[in-house]
């Protein structure tokens, strides 16, 4: 056994040795390292003046005696291998089976160490590319600067020292070091020259100032920041669109979840169309301007590792590819400009991303007004855009699903007090974030669609329930462990039903007693829930879309009650979520928004309540129900609202201005009067009727101002006021005169950066205003204040809208 082992290892090693190509390999690297080092450090060396040779500045790299040295380590040691090599192809070439030739041999092969010789000419290889990349760095530098010289332009190139551009000088420091760093700076025209460094930092970036001598140069492939632009595109019209084939074909085909948006797109068509039609008619038919859209779904990138598709037909969530396939369904039909990318190569083609890794801005003007994308597309963007997302990051719209508030948003203010996760800190405006459902008022309601019954198929669902028929919201079998004891309640009164996914046999989680139907296709489903009396959770998924499509299919909704409730603060699922937001129960939205008879939520643990809704749903009759919100024109017409109306490019002026005064009659100004004033029939006060509204959106005559309880956010605030809390308002509100409205006395009025400002603390007389817009906060609360709460009412069925915000 050891003398097999031991020809073994002589015929491997005679085969490494005797093989031609890696025997020329070696030599040829060993060759071609001795003769460039030789060659291009040897010139540094004879050099005599400033122009004989570019690389008589290597010098500063390496100085004479040490560079000799290294030469003279690197050729020895070059020419011990071509020897070494050289008596090793002999003894390869000689045919021999003589067994002391083959221990020559070996011994020979185990003095050489082959593996560490390959090691030790890959370490050469690397220092010699280096090197290399080093040389190509001073030659260039040297070429500019003689073209510099030739030019005449070498004394117009110094580093300017100007107040208005503080960061110029360390900017040219870097770019000095580390300007071959991303290919990007030479697609832009760096060439290592301070010339260039100081065109590329002024017409490509903004830290330095424009240079007088390029007023008429146009040299670069483009100037995205140069300041004469062309101007822009007039406005066009943007028309309803009923036709969906457009939209249907830039989809695109190749992963289930595409397959899956469009069946979709397709199986609502008519329901958009006759939607469009009706809002048409509500706005008159006024002018709508048609907006440039861009539509990243960053989720769904094979970069971001695309978990959603191979699922989809294996009981996968489903919600993000409908609230996506509504979206953009939506856009189409509002009739502007859409384009969609579904990966990251897609996107860096729409906004003309240079080539390289991501440093430098974008090629040109932004082609987009507005970009819709998620949290994975923005990070995307974030890689690929350079300093250009900074600039455009107004345009963004961010669809998250669960929330981002304004603490986990704010970078600075995140990193300091505890408040930084894997998402949030990107420092927008919150409303630039868009949500699933209503639950975050510091955000903007984005929402998705559920299919909307017309009055014979609602009549036709009530004659043709089966009383006794419950389906359960859960179709994976995981979902199923430990619910034994309340189905077994559930089972005594009705027949049970699932569509839990499976591929050859009944997962053993899923009760005996269990109609399992198997995953079902979306039109099957909704045949099964126009039957069913009860659709009931388990807890899990939150928030999803399946509870809204049973409701308005005609079902009631049972789900469990969380006591206490769930958050990124007792519970792994919310955990490095971007929000403090506590969930009551599986779908708070249906809790809150719908409510009995419709929706039922109980304690699970308590077998009694639980046994007594099921014999309270037995006795109840409900019609099928949908909220506005959610059917396709309360979407178009939201998303309308928001396109039209929000922006936030635009720097809000401060409030109150400066020259802050009220009219007299005689039309002079006059001393400020009360700016809010007690409204009838309200504990709120309202916008002074005599005191002209600034520009805003939501219009101020909407405003609300309340002060919290201690303790109590501006979400719960106006929502025990029968209203809803609007960030847009904070900025009104944020200021003495409302302090003075609320009839509060401060001894102390402070600034500060804390989301749960303006707010103020009665015993201790110390009111606080708020000193970052980015933290003014819906959802802040503290118990050792009062927050100052800017609340407004809302469209009956349409909370994200306020009654005269269309």
């Amino acid at each position: 056994m050891i003398t097999g082992t031991t020809d073994c290892k002589i015929m491997v090693r005679r085969c490494l040795v005797t093989f031609k190509p890696f025997r020329i390999f070696v030599v040829g690297i060993g060759f071609f390292s001795l003769c460039f080092l030789m060659t291009s450090l040897g010139g540094q060396f004879s050099a005599k003046r400033l122009g004989d040779s570019p690389f008589t500045v290597r010098t500063e790299v390496l100085g004479g005696l040490e560079s000799r040295g290294i030469l003279r380590k690197i050729s020895d040691m070059l020419e011990v291998i071509l020897k070494r090599m050289d008596s090793l192809a002999k003894l390869g070439n000689s045919s021999t089976s003589d067994t002391r030739r083959l221990d020559e041999l070996s011994s020979a092969i185990n003095r050489i160490q082959p593996a560490g010789l390959v090691e030790r000419i890959q370490a050469i290889a690397q220092n010699v590319s280096s090197m290399a990349v080093r040389v190509e760095q001073i030659l260039q530098s040297s070429m500019a600067a003689g073209k510099a010289l030739r030019d005449g332009t070498s004394g117009q190139c110094d580093v300017p020292r100007d107040p208005r551009y503080p960061d110029c000088p360390g900017k040219v420091d870097w770019m000095r070091a580390r300007w071959t760093s991303d290919p990007c700076y030479a697609f832009y025209g760096v060439d290592g020259s301070d010339c260039s460094f100081l065109i590329y930092l002024s017409e490509v970036e903004w830290f330095c100032p424009p240079l007088a001598w390029r007023a008429n140069s146009s040299s670069l492939p483009t100037q995205p920041n140069a300041p004469n632009q062309p101007a822009k595109a007039p406005k066009r019209q943007a028309a309803f669109r009923t036709d969906l084939s457009t939209l249907l074909n830039q989809v695109g085909t190749g992963k289930e979840s595409l397959s899956f948006m469009k069946r979709r797109i397709r199986r609502l068509a008519a329901q958009w169309g006759l939607a469009a039609q009706h809002l048409d008619v509500k706005l008159h038919q006024r002018w709508r301007e048609q907006k440039k859209v861009l539509v990243h779904v960053g989720f769904l990138t094979e970069e971001s590792g695309d978990v959603f598709s191979p699922k989809v037909l294996k009981g996968g969530p489903l919600g993000e590819m409908v609230q996506w396939a509504d979206i953009l369904t939506t856009l189409h039909v509002l009739g502007h400009n859409l384009k969609i990318s579904m990966s990251v190569k897609e996107l860096q083609g729409f906004l003309g991303v240079p080539p390289g890794r991501g440093s430098c801005p974008l090629t040109g003007p932004l082609a987009f007004d507005l970009i819709y994308t998620d949290y994975h597309g923005l990070q995307q963007m974030k890689q690929h855009m350079g300093l250009s997302l900074k600039k455009h990051k107004c345009h963004i719209r961010v669809i998250d699903t669960f929330g981002t508030e304004p603490a986990y948003n704010h970078e600075e203010y995140a990193t300091l007090h505890g408040y930084r996760t894997n998402w949030g800190y990107w420092n927008l405006d919150c409303r630039q974030y868009m949500t699933m459902f209503p639950h975050t008022p510091d955000n903007s309601f984005m929402g998705f669609v559920s299919e909307e019954l017309n009055e014979t198929e609602k009549w036709s669902i009530q004659q043709n329930k089966v009383d006794n028929m419950a389906v359960v919201y859960g179709k994976e079998p995981s979902m199923w462990k430990g619910k034994e004891g309340f189905l077994q309640i559930l089972h005594s009164y009705m027949e049970v039903h699932g569509t839990v996914y499976y591929e050859t046999q009944r997962p053993p989680e899923v009760p005996a007693f269990v109609k399992n139907h198997g995953l079902l296709p979306q039109h099957e489903l909704q045949q099964l829930l126009r039957k069913a009396k009860l659709f009931i959770g388990f807890g899990f998924p939150y928030e999803g879309p399946a509870p809204l499509e049973a409701i308005a299919n005609g079902c009631i909704f049972l789900q469990p009650k969380f006591n206490p409730p769930h958050s990124s603060l007792n519970h792994e699922f919310f955990r490095g979520k971007p929000t403090s937001r506590e969930v009551s129960s599986q779908h708070p939205y249906a809790e809150q928004y719908i409510g009995p008879p419709h929706v039922m939520t109980v304690d699970y643990n308590n077998s009694l309540e639980f046994d007594s809704a099921i014999r309270e749903i037995l006795r109840t009759k409900v019609k099928p129900y949908l909220p506005y919100e959610y059917t396709c024109e309360g979407m178009l017409e939201r998303v309308h609202a928001y396109i039209q109306h929000q922006d936030f490019c635009s720097p809000e002026p401060h409030f109150p201005p400066a020259n802050f005064s009220r009219p007299s009659s005689s039309g002079r100004p006059a001393s400020p009067g009360p700016l809010f004033l007690p409204l009838p029939n309200s504990t709120a006060l309202g916008w002074a009727a005599d005191f002209p509204a600034p520009t805003a959106w939501p219009p101020l005559r909407s405003l609300r101002l309340l002060a919290s309880q201690e303790g109590q956010s501006c979400i719960e605030a106006c929502r025990h006021a029968n209203l809803v809390c609007e960030p847009g308002h904070f900025r009104f509100i944020n200021n003495k005169e409302a302090l003075r409205g609320l009839r509060v006395h401060c001894e102390v009025v402070e600034a500060e950066m804390n989301h749960v400002l303006p707010a103020f603390s009665e015993p201790r007389r110390e009111c606080g205003l708020q000193r970052d817009p980015l933290l003014f906060s819906c959802a802040g609360h503290s118990p050792k204040y009062r927050r100052l709460c800017p609340c407004r009412d809302y469209r009956r069925g349409q909370v994200a809208l306020c009654r005269d915000c269309l």
